[in-house]
């Protein structure tokens, strides 16, 4: 399964959160799942822990790399599709990850219900 994590999902691997459930666990640790990150999250930690808005360590990137989790681009393809896409959901970074995953093929990693109303495979 070829995977991209949602920021929540990014943030609870990474602090070993109780929050991030048994199944997303497994896939993540899988070693036959191909699992991303996309740049989109990396920004949005970066600008939520800058306003004060969550507490986060200030370097997500190396130890999602060094767990085997692959950084996504944020690419002009992802943004151009952000034209077509419905207004299901009304957070910027949510709809960039959705973008990115339909774009990409991927199957996104989320707690968020309303990500599931659009065209993408999530778990």
């Amino acid at each position: 399964m070829r995977l991209l994590l949602d920021t929540h999902v990014v943030l609870w691997w990474l602090a070993d959160d109780p929050q991030l459930g048994a199944r997303h666990r497994e896939l993540i640790a899988d070693p036959g799942n191909d699992v991303h990150f996309s740049a989109v999250s990396v920004a949005e930690i970066a600008i939520k822990s800058s306003l004060g808005k969550l507490t986060a360590p200030a370097d997500v990137v190396t130890p999602l790399v060094d767990d085997g989790i692959a950084p996504v681009p944020f690419t002009p393809e992802h943004a151009a599709a952000l034209r077509g896409l419905p207004w299901h959901h009304r957070d910027p970074f949510d709809r960039m990850l959705a973008c990115q995953a339909q774009v990409e093929d991927l199957v996104l990693a989320t707690v968020d219900a309303r990500l599931g109303e659009y065209d993408i495979r999530t778990v």
